[in-house]
């Protein structure tokens, strides 16, 4: 947790509420909120929680170094930590469900190499505005396509930092957590990989939280998301290189981890639709084919929409606005590939303290004495839960007013769109002129902040 004000109650009675054996469960609130009032209601909430017996504690650090990574790191520094064999570990908004552990630990059972178990997560904000409904389409691939098929053929993914168990065993053998990068769970994850480990994806245990709905939230999230793994790529790869693990395990790591989705694909969509392709209206002697400016681009959209099929209308705004985040990822990507100022850059994604539909059942301690009584355990554990905060949501002010920022690089690049747009119109490209036209309007409405929702 730090400094989100919204959902802590929510994430502490879901994690409080797991069904589990309290002699075998340890919740561990880790705040590294420097704002005094949240922290005094986070310690509050947890003293509440104390009285109903949960076994839970508050860890507060003064400095926080590393952020989320020294977080972690401190946490499993802690004495208790020997008497438990697996960690649970849940970001600041997520709420898991009283049956998390019965259908994740399970799996540990008999399979001693097994390092991890993710489950996926869900949305409860995913119909809120177009830039949600946009980011379930590219968290549906990635987790029912990538994370899957990695989880089914190679038995390696990688960790998506919350929502999933580790065997602490394997965490140690890996070297623990390390504040090296903004992207502390794809670290340990690699680390663990070419130690052996291996790991368990379940696409069926679902683990709600909830999307950015604002512009500037997501871009930064996108930033540290996209620069992160471009740190780590330069500090992995001799490691990658050395390591005594399958060629085509290195080749995976390598090529389609690291290079494909986070370096390969925001170049090719920003030089070729934002650079290349709005150049050649200008120079009668170059030209690109249809098939380069809309077949292929239309097969990548519809290939990655399939794993969210109620969301087929949005195909051209999620076309449009991929090449649009472009600028942002190829940004990221450049400054942690070459270690540039912002790519150490955390800024706490906002939350907007949305709750799932039965709205965790148990938000209080009171509710918590009429919950049914625990079950037999399969095997102990720990639960960290951590970057979560405050208060439970407020609703929507209706005196809120919408708050605008401009974004200079995404209205610079919708004006040489829209220029040449009407070039093309000039010259007859009819694919091209509607293609330019599109994208610069996607452009334009991201630069003057029109999609999502920032209220202040």
């Amino acid at each position: 947790m730090c400094n989100e004000k919204e959902v802590y109650q929510q994430s502490i009675a879901a994690v409080c509420n797991l069904d589990w054996p309290r002699s075998n469960l340890m919740v561990q609130v880790l705040d590294d909120s420097d704002d005094l009032v949240t922290q005094a209601r986070i310690k509050e909430e947890v003293e509440k929680w104390q009285q109903t017996g949960a076994r839970i504690v508050y860890r507060h650090r003064v400095l926080r170094e590393g952020y989320k990574a020294g977080n972690l790191k401190s946490a499993m520094s802690c004495s208790y930590v020997k008497d438990y064999e697996f960690v649970a570990i849940f970001d600041a908004d997520f709420q898991p469900y009283p049956d998390f552990l019965k259908r994740t630990v399970p799996h540990f059972k008999g399979n001693e190499d097994l390092g991890l178990v993710q489950a996926r997560w869900s949305f409860v904000n995913k119909d809120e505005n177009l830039l949600t409904r946009l980011q379930n389409i590219n968290l549906s691939f990635h987790f029912e396509v990538e994370q899957q098929v990695n989880g089914v053929f190679i038995n390696f993914f990688g960790f998506n930092g919350t929502a999933g168990v580790w065997r602490i065993k394997a965490l140690e053998d890996s070297g623990g957590w390390m504040e090296r990068t903004t992207v502390e769970d794809m670290d340990i994850a690699v680390r663990a990989h070419l130690k052996g480990w291996k790991f368990v994806f379940l696409n069926d245990v679902e683990c709600q939280c909830e999307l950015p709905e604002s512009y500037e939230a997501y871009r930064k999230q996108q930033h540290r998301w996209h620069s992160g793994p471009m740190q780590l790529f330069r500090l992995c790869l001799p490691d990658i290189i050395r390591c005594k693990i399958a060629f085509w395990k290195k080749a995976n790591l390598i090529f389609l981890f690291f290079l494909l989705r986070k370096l390969i694909l925001p170049f090719y969509s920003f030089t070729l639709f934002c650079i290349i392709l709005p150049m050649t209206m200008f120079v009668p002697e170059a030209e690109l084919p249809d098939w380069v400016v809309c077949y292929i681009p239309a097969l990548m959209s519809f290939l990655n929409i399939l794993p969210a099929p109620k969301s087929f209308p949005f195909i051209i705004p999620y076309l449009l606005f991929e090449n649009t985040m472009s600028v942002t990822k190829f940004n990221a990507m450049i400054s942690g590939l070459f270690q540039l100022g912002s790519a150490y850059e955390w800024v706490v994604t906002k939350k907007s303290g949305r709750s799932a539909e039965n709205d965790l059942i148990l938000s209080s301690p009171k509710e918590r004495n009429q919950h049914k009584a625990f079950s037999t355990p399969i095997l102990p554990v720990a639960t960290i839960k951590e970057y979560s905060m405050p208060k439970q949501p407020a609703p929507k002010n209706e005196s809120g007013k919408k708050y605008n920022r401009i974004y200079k690089k995404e209205l610079t690049l919708s004006l040489l769109l829209l220029t040449a747009a009407a070039r093309s119109l000039l010259s007859k490209q009819g694919m091209h002129f509607y293609f330019l036209l599109f994208q610069g309007i996607s452009f334009l409405m991201v630069g003057l902040d029109l999609i999502g929702e920032d209220v202040k």
